[in-house]
């Protein structure tokens, strides 16, 4: 499944999402005209805008626009790229080789072989070489394949003018480390783990982008309901003071309970600075998180309808084992120990190199001649090192490797059983949190019809101030909890679902069409 806008929409269309973004130019999202509102103009040309967002349409946009998931897209990429390098390395590779207008004109120390004596002669000559040259490593073996050709032309200026080629028309070549350390073969069980690596990873920041976007949309969330209910209980406040006062002069209350009143009235205008300004605060974040215009006045929708999600124990550990980048990074620290405690034992030891070369080769003063009567060359040795005595280095560089080799596998158990751990806590939240969510909606209903009461009996005069304050705390209350609780839910479902790249609501893994990242 690609990141795409279009598939994001399609699927909050088939979870009864609210749909309300389209595409604007610049690649940014931008509300559909049906759902523009303006509202003010804050500048010449310059007019404000209403964005409904569904949390859906949100994670979306942050996927396909945010910072965030650029960076993922570039690491990936990086890491693409690398493992191409790798696997290049493993094909032949074909050279073309040279050295043109090689001009010496130089004095050289050069010693006579009869006479033993030291003399300094003139050098003055051109050289001209050129050469091909296949090469081919050798994975299972550790040994490098080469097969080359080349010709060489020497034209002596002093103290004689002469010309001389040498050829090589084909020379097969072949080094082979015996008892080294074989650093193909174990790169041929990392680097295709690394990759694989690499894209769990940037599936894993792709969710990283999900949980933020998830965090900003309910944080914008709170804040725009602190700030309505300011709103409000400001009105009703002002409106239940304008009764008050005629009410004192009928002295149905006291000038006390008229302060009161008065306070509350301060107070929620105080909370009204306040949270516009944390309104701002937020809408500004989250329009830098989704790379939006300022001038766009993001509306988030809260939906009371929850998905039933069924989630065991089980089904999200294999998911995440499976899914998940934690395995497959446990695997790789044990397979880099053992390839480290492989190069600690390989460079203890003896270590040899057989060096072969077998071809053909002639030389002459003429091109022609350079390709007659060509040579057979065979070239063979054996060049080796033994360590007689080392004051036991490498013995202590094998124990050091087995003694880290032994702390990873320590560490990845503890890992593990962490890992473990932390998936049922989150289990145990997530459940309980829909428990949470089922109560926190009742008691705002409960709370908002008592103070819908509390309200209508003040007006009567058969309720306190004291009582119609206490009746709006509690209201107010009980809305933060209710909207906390659902950011709380989907806060949970979110983290269960980045730890293990799994959609509980689709029944599917959440995968990416790598072919199409890598080309875009």
């Amino acid at each position: 499944m690609k990141f795409g806008l279009a598939q994001c929409l399609a699927s909050a269309a088939g979870l009864g999402f609210i749909i309300s973004v389209s595409a604007q130019p610049g690649g940014l999202p931008a509300a559909p005209a049906q759902q523009r509102e303006h509202v003010a103009e804050e500048a010449p040309g310059r007019t404000h805008i209403h964005m409904r967002l569904s949390l859906e349409e949100a994670i979306c946009s942050a996927q396909n626009h945010s910072i965030a998931a650029m960076v993922a897209k570039y690491t990936f990429l990086s890491s693409y790229w690398s493992f191409r390098s790798y696997r290049a390395s493993r094909l032949p590779s074909l050279n073309l080789t040279g050295e043109v207008l090689s001009f010496d004109r130089s004095l050289r120390l050069l010693q006579d072989y009869d006479t033993g004596q030291m003399r300094y002669l003139d050098n003055y000559n051109l050289q001209n070489t050129l050469g091909l040259a296949i090469q081919q490593n050798i994975s299972l073996t550790g040994g490098t394949l080469q097969l080359y050709s080349s010709l060489n032309r020497l034209d002596q200026f002093a103290p004689k003018e002469s010309k001389s080629y040498y050829s090589q028309p084909i020379t097969l070549s072949y080094t082979q480390p015996l008892f080294a350390y074989n650093r193909f073969k174990w790169e041929k069980k990392i680097a295709p783990k690394e990759y694989d690596l690499a894209k769990r990873t940037y599936i894993e920041a792709m969710e990283d982008v999900t949980v933020q976007a998830v965090n900003y949309y309910f944080s914008l969330l709170l804040s725009k309901t602190k700030h309505a209910i300011a709103v409000k209980n400001y009105g009703n406040t002002k409106s239940l003071y304008a009764i008050a006062e005629e009410r004192l002069k009928l002295g149905s209350i006291t000038h006390d309970e008229l302060l009161q009143l008065q306070l509350r009235m301060l107070n929620d205008s105080l909370a009204i600075n306040d949270t516009s300004l944390a309104v701002r605060e937020q809408k500004m974040r989250f329009n830098s998180y989704l790379r939006y215009n300022e001038s766009i006045d993001i509306e988030p929708v809260l939906s009371d309808r929850l998905p039933v999600i069924e989630i065991d124990y089980v089904t999200v550990l294999d998911k995440a084992l499976e899914n998940s980048s934690f395995n497959i990074d446990n695997q790789i620290r044990i397979l880099n120990a053992d390839a480290n405690i492989a190069q600690a034992k390989a460079e203890r030891g003896a270590t040899a190199t057989i060096n072969a070369r077998f071809g053909l080769s002639q030389t002459g003063e003429s091109f022609r001649t350079a390709y007659s009567n060509l040579l057979d060359q065979e070239v063979i040795g054996l060049q080796f090192s033994i360590p007689i005595f080392d004051w036991g280095m490498g013995k202590g560089r094998v124990r050091m490797a087995r003694a880290k080799a032994e702390m990873v596998r320590n560490q990845i158990e503890q890992d593990e059983a962490d890992y473990r751990h932390t998936l049922y806590t989150l289990i145990e939240q997530f459940h309980n949190q829909r428990n949470q969510c089922a109560v926190a909606a009742r008691a705002r209903e409960v709370a908002e019809r008592r103070y819908a009461i509390a309200l209508e009996n003040f007006r009567r005069g058969t309720v306190s101030v004291t009582d119609m304050n206490t009746a709006q705390t509690e209201k107010d209350e009980a809305n933060h909890t209710y909207v906390s609780a659902v950011a709380d839910f989907w806060n949970y479902y979110y983290s269960l679902r980045r730890k293990t790249l799994y959609d509980f609501i689709s029944h599917t893994d959440i995968s990416v069409e790598f072919d199409r990242l890598i080309e875009e």
